[in-house]
C-alpha cells in the first residue's frame, strides 16, 4: 500500500470540494483523511499506485460547479492510514490563507426543488447548497462556518442538520443551508411597516408590479427597485423619484426566451447570462419595445436572470421584464439593512418586499458585455469578487500590499503570497455615503484575510480621497507608501490579469480614458506608453488641449469643443465660415471671451491630453448632449451609439490627423466634420468617420512604436476603450497587421480595473528595490 500527501489550493472551501473529494476516494478504494486547513485542503490518500494515480488525476476533472483549483502538489507519504475507510475530519486552520468564495446564482438542483410541489422546498425563497447561495455577502469572519455568517441566529432542524452532516448529500456543510421550518422568512410591507395579508408575499409582489407599482426587493447583497418595464408611467414615476433622469436602468427577466423578444445575444453571451455570476449583459436592442424610459437614446439593454430563489419566484408569474435598478437615490450606496431601506425609499417605492437575513457585505450587480471576441467585465462585483488572481511568475513572494484605487468607479485590492484580491464595485468617492463604505470594506478584508499592510499604493493625483486615505492609513499602519501614474497602472492591471511574468519584456500600451495625473503634475488621458510592471515610458499622447472650467469641463462638453476648435482655428474666421452650424451658434452664446482669457491666462484651464474630452467635444460638435451630460461618458456613449450603423460601410477621412514630436494633432480632423457639417451629412456617417479616424491614428502611431522599439505586444485599456467601435477596431487592425493585442476581460477595463495595476507595480518594484526609473 502507497500514500500521497495531496495540497489543494484554490477556491476549495464551502463549496462542496471535501465531499466530491470522500466520493472519488471511496470510489477508487482508497483509505485516508481529507480536511481544511489554512491554505486550502489536504488530502492524505492510501491504495494501490494504480488507484490512487487514477484517483488524482480524477480531482481537477470532478471538480464542483463552484470550485477553482489554482494548484495540486502530490507528495510521498510514508506513514500508515489511520483508519480503514476514508474520512471528512475536523479542520486545521493555521492562519489566514484561503479563498472566500463569491456569491452563485441557484443551481439546477434547487431550482428543481423549489419547482416541485412534493419538496419541502417548494416555493423557499433561500433555498441554496454548496453549489450556490449566499458566500461574501453573509460572512462576517473567517473561516467561513455559519456561527461567523449572518445565518447564525437560525439554528438548523434536524432534517437540516441531517443534510449538513451527510458526506454524500450535496447540503453536507452548506453554512447557508435552511428550510421554511428554520431558515429565514419574507414579507410584504407597506410604507407605514404594516405586513400585507397574504399567503404567499411573493405572489402579491408581482401582481403589485404588474399592476404598476414599484416595488422596493431586498436581494442577496443589496436592495433593488423594481417596477413592470413595459409600464412607461412605472418607469417613468422611477425615475423621478429616483433622480436618475438618463441612465439606462438594468432589468431582468424570468428566462432568455423572455430577452429574446427584446434583444438579440449569441452563445457567448447566453453563456454569460446563464453563468453561476449572473451578471448584466449588455445586449443589441432588437425586436419588441419595452418602456421608453428604460434606455433613453441608447441602442443596447441591459439584462440578467434570476440568480436567487426570491428572485425566480417573483418573475415565475409575469410575462414581461422587470426593471431591477439598485435601491438607492442616485449616486448613492444601495441599502442593504431593512430599518435604512424604510427610510432612505419611503418616496421611492410603493411596497417593501424584506426578509430577516442580514445582507453583511454590499454586492452591486455586475455588468459584462462581448467586444473584440470576448466577454469583458466592465463593473465587477457580486458573482465574481473576491477571487482572487493567482499572480504570475515572479511574484510568489511579494509583501502585503494594500492598493486604494482611482476616485472613480473605485475598487480596491489586497495582495498577498502572490495573489490578488480586488474587491467589489465601491462606486464614485466623490459622494459622502460611498466614502464611508469604502472605508468600511477595507476594514472587512483587512479582517477577513488577517491582513496588515506593509505597502499602501495609491494613485499619484493628491487630489483623489481614495490617495488622500491612503496616506492617512500609511501614517497609522506605519506602512510604506508607494505612489503609482495613473495610466501605467492601466498598463501593469492587464499585464497581471494575462499572466505576463514579472520580467517580461516590456509591451507597448495606448491608455485610453478621461484623465489620470501624468508626470510633473500634467493631466493624460490619451497615452502611448512603453514598459512593464516596474518602468514606463511615454512615447507619445494626444495634444494636449485645456480644460477651461476645470472639473466643469467634465460636464459640460461644449466647452471642450471650444477648446479644440480655438487651440486649432482662428476664432473669428471660424464663426465666419461656419456661422450657420448649430454647435457654433451654441458656442456664441456663452461666455467666451471669459473662456478665451482663461485659457490664455492658465485660469482654472488645465492643459490636458484626454481621450474622454476628445471624445466629449466632437460629441457636442454633432449635437449631442453639447450643453451637460447626466452621467460620466454619457457624450461619448452617444456618440459610438450614433456611429454604430453606418460604421461597416465608412472610412477614415483623408488626412485627419497628423504626428509630430510623436504628438497626435487633429487639425484636419476638426476641418473635415465641420466642412461635412455646413454640406449637411447625415451625422450618423460623420460620427463613423471620426471613429475611423481614431482607430487609423492609433495604429499607425502604434505601428511607428513597434518598428522602433521591436516590440509586437501591446495592451489597449483604459475608460475610452468601453466603446465597442473602437476596441475592435484597433484590435483587427493591429492583429492584422501581426501584433499580439492584450486587454482586460475578467477585470474592468476602466478605473475599476486599476487598484489591481498599482497592487502589481508597487510589488514589482518592491521586488527589484530602489526607486522607479524611467526606461531608456
Amino acid at each position: 500500500m502507497s500514500g500521497r500527501a495531496i495540497r489543494v489550493r484554490g477556491i476549495v472551501q464551502g463549496v462542496g470540494f471535501r465531499p466530491t473529494i470522500w466520493r472519488l476516494a471511496r470510489q477508487h478504494r482508497l483509505t485516508g483523511e481529507v480536511w481544511n486547513d489554512g491554505l486550502g485542503v489536504m488530502i492524505h490518500a492510501f491504495g494501490s499506485d494504480e488507484n490512487l494515480e487514477e484517483f488524482i488525476k480524477q480531482i481537477p476533472l470532478q471538480l464542483p460547479p463552484l470550485a477553482k483549483l489554482d494548484s495540486l502538489e502530490v507528495q510521498s507519504l510514508a506513514e500508515l492510514p489511520q483508519s480503514s475507510e476514508f474520512r471528512i475530519i475536523a479542520s486545521r486552520h493555521n492562519g489566514i490563507e484561503t479563498p472566500i468564495t463569491a456569491d452563485a446564482a441557484t443551481c439546477p438542483d434547487c431550482l428543481a426543488e423549489i419547482a416541485d410541489p412534493d419538496n419541502r422546498r417548494y416555493r423557499y425563497p433561500f433555498t441554496n447548497c454548496t453549489h450556490c447561495g449566499p458566500r461574501l455577502s453573509i460572512i462576517r469572519r473567517v473561516p467561513y462556518d455559519r456561527c461567523h455568517t449572518s445565518m447564525a441566529e437560525f439554528a438548523m432542524c434536524p432534517q437540516c442538520r441531517q443534510e449538513y452532516d451527510n458526506p454524500a448529500d450535496r447540503r453536507f456543510h452548506a453554512q447557508a443551508n435552511c428550510c421554511a421550518d428554520c431558515g429565514p422568512k419574507v414579507w410584504l410591507e407597506d410604507l407605514h411597516s404594516q405586513r400585507l395579508e397574504g399567503d404567499d408575499p411573493l405572489t402579491h409582489a408581482s401582481e403589485l408590479i404588474r399592476q404598476g407599482y414599484i416595488i422596493a426587493i431586498k436581494g442577496l447583497g443589496g436592495f433593488h427597485l423594481a417596477c413592470n418595464a413595459t409600464d412607461a408611467d412605472a418607469v417613468n414615476r422611477l425615475r423621478e423619484r429616483k433622480r436618475r433622469y438618463v441612465k439606462p436602468f438594468a432589468l431582468m427577466a424570468k428566462d432568455v426566451g423572455t430577452i429574446a423578444c427584446y434583444a438579440r445575444f449569441d452563445e457567448q453571451e447566453t453563456r454569460a447570462l446563464h453563468d453561476k455570476a449572473a451578471p448584466i449583459v449588455l445586449l443589441a436592442a432588437n425586436g419588441e419595445t419595452l418602456a421608453p424610459g428604460i434606455a433613453p437614446g441608447d441602442d443596447k439593454l441591459g439584462f440578467m436572470l434570476p440568480y436567487t430563489p426570491l428572485h425566480t419566484l417573483l418573475l415565475q408569474d409575469l410575462a414581461a421584464p422587470i426593471v431591477l435598478t439598485s435601491g438607492n437615490i442616485s449616486d448613492e450606496p444601495q441599502c442593504t439593512d431593512n430599518d435604512e431601506a424604510r427610510e432612505k425609499l419611503r418616496d421611492i417605492a410603493d411596497y417593501l418586499l424584506l426578509h430577516d437575513r442580514a445582507i453583511v457585505n454590499r454586492l452591486d450587480d455586475s455588468v459584462m458585455r462581448l467586444m473584440a471576441g470576448r466577454m469583458r467585465l466592465l463593473r465587477r462585483a457580486r458573482g465574481y469578487s473576491p477571487e482572487a488572481l493567482l499572480l504570475p511568475p515572479g511574484f510568489e513572494q511579494t509583501g502585503n500590499i494594500l492598493a486604494m484605487g482611482a476616485e472613480l468607479k473605485n475598487s480596491f485590492c489586497l495582495l498577498k503570497n502572490g495573489q490578488a484580491i480586488v474587491a467589489q464595485h465601491i462606486g464614485d468617492l466623490e459622494n459622502a455615503a460611498v466614502q464611508r463604505d469604502y472605508r468600511n470594506v477595507i476594514d472587512l478584508y483587512k479582517n477577513l484575510y488577517g491582513f496588515k499592510p506593509e505597502c499602501i499604493a495609491i494613485d499619484n493625483h493628491p487630489g483623489y480621497l481614495s490617495t488622500q486615505y491612503g496616506q492617512t492609513l500609511a501614517e497609522s499602519e506605519a506602512a510604506v507608501l508607494a505612489p503609482v501614474q495613473h495610466h501605467h497602472a492601466h498598463l501593469a492591471a492587464c499585464l497581471a490579469e494575462h499572466g505576463v511574468a514579472l520580467n517580461a519584456p516590456p509591451v507597448l500600451a495606448a491608455i485610453f480614458d478621461g484623465l489620470g495625473m501624468g508626470d510633473n503634475g500634467e493631466l493624460w488621458g490619451g497615452e502611448f506608453l512603453f514598459g512593464d510592471y516596474k518602468d514606463y515610458t511615454r512615447l507619445g499622447h494626444f495634444q494636449a488641449i485645456a480644460l477651461p472650467g476645470g472639473a466643469q469641463a467634465m460636464r459640460e462638453p461644449w466647452r471642450n469643443a471650444y477648446a479644440q476648435l480655438q487651440y486649432y482655428f482662428d476664432w473669428q474666421t471660424l464663426q465666419q465660415d461656419y456661422a450657420d452650424l448649430d454647435i457654433i451658434k451654441l458656442l456664441t452664446s456663452k461666455p467666451l471671451p471669459m473662456l478665451a482669457t482663461m485659457i490664455d491666462k492658465n485660469l482654472n484651464s488645465p492643459p490636458s491630453s484626454s481621450c474622454g474630452r476628445w471624445f466629449d467635444a466632437f460629441a457636442a460638435a454633432l449635437g449631442l448632449y453639447s450643453e451637460q451630460v447626466h452621467y460620466e461618458g454619457q457624450a461619448a456613449i452617444a456618440l459610438e451609439i450614433l456611429a454604430a450603423p453606418l460604421f461597416g460601410i465608412e472610412q477614415p477621412y483623408p488626412q485627419a490627423w497628423s504626428i509630430g514630436d510623436s504628438i497626435l494633432s487633429w487639425h484636419g480632423l476638426w476641418q473635415a466634420v465641420l466642412t461635412d457639417l455646413k454640406l449637411g451629412i447625415d451625422k450618423a456617417r460623420i460620427a463613423a468617420r471620426i471613429h475611423h479616424s481614431l482607430i487609423a491614428a492609433t495604429v499607425e502611431l502604434l505601428n511607428e512604436f513597434s518598428a522602433q522599439t521591436g516590440v509586437y505586444n501591446i495592451v489597449l485599456s483604459g475608460g475610452v476603450f468601453q466603446n465597442r467601435l473602437l476596441l475592435e477596431g484597433v484590435t483587427r487592425q493591429l492583429q492584422g497587421r501581426g501584433k499580439t493585442v492584450l486587454s482586460p476581460q475578467h477585470y474592468p477595463i476602466n478605473d475599476g480595473g486599476l487598484a489591481l495595476g498599482q497592487a502589481v507595480i508597487a510589488a514589482a518594484r518592491g521586488i527589484y528595490g530602489g526607486e522607479p526609473k524611467k526606461i531608456s
